[in-house]
C-alpha cells in the first residue's frame, strides 16, 4: 500500500517534483563549481593515534619531511665546463622559481672554512659564480670530493649518477598552485636534458604526489565520459531508442552531479578514492532504469496502458530496488565507521550519492517516461531475445533437474578458491598503484639503485632537557644510533647534528677529511667559540634543532621497500634505539627517569605503513559489518531464518572464489583491492533481493514453488542479465586506469558481480528448489507415522 501511495503520488505531482529536483540539481552544479583536488598526503590514521599525533608533532617542530624534490642525473661529464655551467644555470633558475625555497647540488655546496681573525666560521660557496675555465670546474670537484659531508647524496659512489635536491613552501604546495610549479620546474629540468642529451630522472614525495593528483584529475573525466558511453551503447543495444537511452542516461548524471555536491557540501575533497565517486555511481544508478524501464514494457505489452503501466513499474520496481540499493549504500557506509578520514569521506558520499540517485531515478522515469511517446514494439523486443530466452530455459532446466552437479561444482570452485586465498599477501608500497614501466616508477628505481631511495624515514629524539642536545653523551648516543642503521642497506647516509658537528669540525682542522669525526669534549667546546649557531643563536641547525636545544633528529632517506619490510625494520630498530639512548652500557640497567630519553622512530614511510595497516584492517571490519547489515535487512524483508541462510550463500560465494583469483594471479592484499569485498558484496546483493522478491511476489498469487522459481527466472532473470552486462561493462572500464588498485578494483568486481549473477540465477533458486523438496519429504514422513 506504502508503495501504492508513493507512485500515486509521483504521477499526480510530476510539475511541482520536476521543479524541485530541478532547483536542487541547479544548486548542486554550483557547488560542483567549487570542487577542489586534494594536493596533501591521504588522511588514513584518526587524528588520536599516537603515531600519527607523533608525526604532526615532529612537523609541526621541524617543517614537513616530505617536502623535498629530487632531479637525477646520469653523466660521467657533469665535472666539463659546458655540462657544469649548464647544471649551474638550472640550479639558479629552480632556486628563482615560484614556491622554491632551496636548492642543493654540487652547483650550490659550501664548505667550512676556520677564520682567526674573527674567530668564527665562514660558510663559502664552491662556485659563487657558473666556472669560466675547466681548472675551475677540476678545483670544484676535487674540493667536493674531499667533503665527506656530501658522499652519497649529490652523487653516487661511481661518480655517473648526480642528484640535485628542491625543497618548496609547503604552504604553496597544498594549494592548486602545486601542479603548475612542479611542471614548471619539470619543463627546465628536461630542456636541460635534451640540450645535453642526458637522462633526467625526478622523484621525491611532491613530485610523486602531484603527478599522482594529475593522474586522478584526468582519470575522473575520462572515466566518467567512458561510464556514459559504454552504458549508453549497452542500453541502445537493448531499447533500441536514442530518446529513452538519453532520457536514461540524462537522469542518472543528475545523481552524479548531486553526488560531487554533496563532496563539496561536506567540505571533502577530490582523492584517488572519491575520484572513483562520478563512474561508480553511473554504473549503479543504471540499473535502477533498467529494472524500471523493463516493467514498465512488460506492463505496457499486457494491457497497453501507459499511464497504468508506469504506476505498476513504480509501486512494484520501486519496492524492490529501494531494498537494493540500500544494501549497496550498506555496502559503502560501512566505510564510515572506519576511523580513517579517507575512508570515512569516501564511504558517506558514496552511500549518499547511491541513495539519492535511487531516489530520482525512481521520481523522474515514470516522469519523463509518461511524457514520452508509448514504446513501441520494437522498443520492447529485447524482452524476448531469444538468446535471453534460451540461456534462462537453459537455466530453469539445470535449477530443476542437476542440483547435484551444481553443488559439486561450487563445492570444487570453492575448495580450490579457500586455497587460493590462503597465498594473499598483505603488502603496500608507495608507488604500488602504478605500472612498472610508469615515469614515476621507473625514476624511482633509479634514484633507489643510485642513491638508496628518497623515502623519508626519521628519528625524533626528544632529550626531555633544555639545552642537552649538543652534550657530548647525547651526540655519542646519536653517532651509535647512526652506526646502527648502517649496518641495513636500506638507508642512505643520515642527516643530523652529528653530521654538522663532524662537519664543522674538518673545518676546523683546515679541511683535512681524517677529521671529518665527532670531536670529544674538549674540542666542541672550542667549536662552540668558533660557532655561536651550536648555542642556538642561528639559522645552521634550522630543522635538526628546536630553539631549546631540547629536540633534535636524525632523517634518512630509503627505498620503496614495502609495508612488510617496513614493520620489520620498525620492530627491530625501534628496541635498538631505545637500548642505546636508555641502557647504562657498562651496568646494563635502564638509566633513571631523570637521565631517560624519548626515542621513537617516524617520519612519512612509517606513517605509510602504519596507515597502510590501519587501513587493511579497517576495511576487513567493514566487510564483515556490511555482511552483518546487509544480512539484518535480509531478515527484516523475509523474517524466516532459512531463507535468509539460502540467501546468504549465493552472495557469499562469489567472494570466496574472488580471493583465491586473487592469490592464484598474484594480487596483494591493499586498501585498494580489499575495498573490492565491500563493494562486489553490496552490489551483489542487489540481485539476491531482487530476485527474491519476485519469487515471494509469485508466490503470492498461489503457485508452488517450482512454477514459481520458473516464473522467477524468467520475469527476473532478464533485468538481472542485462543489469549485470552493464555492471561487468561500467566496471571493466577501470582496466584503462593507470593505478593498478583501480585495476584490480574494476577486474576482480567485474568478475564477483558476475558471478553473483550467476550465483543468483542458478545456485539461489537451487537452495530453495532444495529446500522445498526437504521439506516435502519431512510432511510426508510425518503423515505416514
Amino acid at each position: 500500500m506504502f508503495w501504492h501511495r508513493v507512485s500515486d503520488y509521483i504521477l499526480k505531482n510530476r510539475i511541482f517534483l520536476l521543479i524541485f529536483i530541478f532547483v536542487g540539481t541547479g544548486f548542486m552544479a554550483y557547488q560542483v563549481t567549487r570542487i577542489q583536488l586534494s594536493y596533501e598526503i591521504a588522511r588514513i590514521l584518526p587524528s588520536n593515534d599516537p603515531d600519527f599525533e607523533l608525526y604532526e608533532t615532529f612537523k609541526k617542530r621541524f617543517g614537513e619531511d616530505g617536502s623535498v624534490m629530487v632531479i637525477g642525473i646520469e653523466t660521467p661529464d657533469l665535472y666539463k665546463l659546458p655540462v657544469f655551467n649548464g647544471w649551474y644555470a638550472l640550479n639558479q633558475d629552480i632556486k628563482k622559481s615560484p614556491g622554491v625555497q632551496t636548492v642543493l647540488s654540487a652547483a650550490s655546496l659550501f664548505r667550512i672554512v676556520r677564520n682567526d681573525s674573527i674567530k668564527q666560521f665562514q660558510v663559502l660557496p664552491l662556485a659563487p659564480r657558473a666556472p669560466t675555465t675547466q681548472a675551475e670546474v677540476d678545483s670544484i670537484q676535487s674540493i667536493v670530493a674531499s667533503l665527506p659531508f656530501y658522499k652519497g647524496f649529490v652523487a653516487d659512489s661511481a661518480g655517473r649518477s648526480h642528484l640535485m635536491a628542491v625543497t618548496f613552501d609547503q604552504k604553496k604546495l597544498n594549494t592548486k598552485e602545486r601542479i603548475g610549479i612542479v611542471l614548471n620546474l619539470e619543463k627546465k629540468v628536461r630542456a636541460f636534458g635534451a640540450q645535453f642529451h642526458i637522462p633526467v630522472h625526478m622523484s621525491g614525495m611532491p613530485y610523486i604526489r602531484t603527478k599522482f593528483t594529475a593522474k586522478v584529475s584526468n582519470e575522473m573525466v575520462l572515466f566518467m565520459a567512458l561510464a556514459f558511453g559504454v552504458t549508453a551503447v549497452i542500453l541502445l543495444f537493448f531499447f533500441r531508442s536514442i530518446v529513452a537511452v538519453l532520457a536514461a542516461i540524462s537522469i542518472v548524471g543528475v545523481g552524479v552531479v548531486w553526488s560531487l555536491g554533496f563532496l563539496v557540501l561536506f567540505g571533502y575533497k577530490i582523492t584517488l578514492l572519491t575520484g572513483l565517486l562520478p563512474p561508480l555511481i553511473i554504473v549503479i544508478g543504471i540499473p535502477n532504469t533498467i529494472f524500471l524501464i523493463n516493467k514498465y514494457f512488460e506492463e505496457f505489452s499486457i494491457h497497453g496502458d501507459k499511464n497504468r503501466s508506469l504506476n505498476v513499474a513504480t509501486e512494484r520496481i520501486g519496492e524492490m530496488t529501494f531494498f537494493a540499493n540500500v544494501t549497496t549504500a550498506i555496502g559503502f557506509f560501512v566505510f564510515y565507521f572506519a576511523s580513517s578520514p579517507m575512508l570515512a569521506q569516501f564511504g558517506l558520499v558514496a552511500a549518499l550519492g547511491v541513495v539519492v540517485t535511487y531516489a530520482l531515478c525512481l521520481v523522474l522515469i515514470p516522469i519523463v517516461f509518461g511524457y514520452l511517446p508509448e514504446p513501441s514494439s520494437k522498443q520492447r523486443g529485447h524482452m524476448d531475445s531469444r538468446w535471453v530466452v534460451s540461456f534462462l530455459n537453459w537455466v530453469n532446466r539445470t535449477v530443476h533437474h542437476r542440483r547435484r552437479l551444481i553443488y559439486a561444482l561450487i563445492g570444487v570452485l570453492v575448495i580450490i578458491s579457500v586455497i587460493g586465498a590462503m597465498q594473499i599477501k598483505a603488502v603496500g608500497y608507495v608507488v604500488d598503484d602504478l605500472p612498472k614501466n610508469d615515469p614515476i616508477y621507473t625514476d624511482l628505481k633509479f634514484f633507489e639503485q643510485s642513491f638508496r631511495g628518497v623515502l623519508p624515514f626519521e628519528v625524533s629524539v626528544d632529550t626531555r632537557q633544555p639545552g642537552r642536545v649538543l652534550t657530548p653523551q647525547t651526540l655519542t648516543k646519536m653517532r651509535l644510533l647512526q652506526r646502527e642503521f648502517e649496518k641495513y642497506p636500506e638507508f642512505t647516509r643520515p642527516l643530523s647534528v652529528v653530521e654538522a658537528a663532524k662537519f664543522l669540525y674538518q673545518g676546523y682542522r683546515g679541511g683535512d677529511p681524517k677529521y671529518y669525526v665527532l670531536p670529544g669534549a674538549l674540542e666542541m667546546a672550542k667549536l662552540a667559540s668558533y660557532a655561536p649557531q651550536m648555542k642556538g643563536q642561528s639559522n645552521v641547525f634550522k630543522g635538526f634543532l628546536d630553539s631549546t636545544r631540547r629536540y633534535t633528529r636524525v632523517s634518512f632517506q630509503m627505498a620503496d621497500v614495502g609495508t612488510v619490510r617496513i614493520r620489520h625494520l620498525l620492530t627491530t630498530l625501534q628496541p635498538k634505539v631505545d637500548s642505546i639512548f636508555n641502557i647504562d652500557r657498562e651496568t646494563g640497567k635502564r638509566v633513571s627517569n631523570g637521565d631517560m630519553y624519548d626515542v621513537r622512530i617516524t617520519g612519512s614511510s612509517t606513517i605509510f605503513t602504519k596507515g597502510n595497516e590501519y587501513l587493511v584492517d579497517n576495511l576487513k571490519e567493514s566487510v564483515y559489518l556490511a555482511v552483518v547489515l546487509i544480512t539484518a535487512l535480509l531478515a527484516l524483508l523475509l523474517r524466516d531464518v532459512r531463507t535468509i541462510i539460502i540467501c546468504s550463500l549465493p552472495r557469499i560465494v562469489p567472494l570466496i572464489i574472488t580471493a583465491g583469483i586473487m592469490g592464484f594471479a598474484g594480487i596483494r592484499l591493499k586498501p585498494s583491492t580489499i575495498l573490492i569485498f565491500s563493494v562486489a558484496f553490496g552490489i551483489a546483493s542487489d540481485g539476491t533481493i531482487y530476485f527474491i522478491a519476485r519469487y515471494r511476489e509469485e508466490l503470492r498469487r498461489g503457485l508452488g514453488i517450482s512454477k514459481a522459481i520458473t516464473n522467477t527466472i524468467h520475469q527476473a532473470g532478464i533485468s538481472m542479465i542485462y543489469t549485470a552486462f552493464i555492471l561487468f561493462a561500467g566496471f571493466a572500464i577501470f582496466a584503462f586506469s593507470t593505478f593498478q588498485g583501480t585495476v584490480a578494483l574494476g577486474v576482480l568486481v567485474s568478475i564477483t558481480l558476475l558471478m553473483g549473477m550467476a550465483a543468483n540465477l542458478i545456485l539461489l533458486p537451487a537452495f530453495l528448489l532444495s529446500l522445498d523438496k526437504r521439506q516435502n519429504r519431512k510432511e510426508l514422513q510425518e503423515r505416514a507415522a
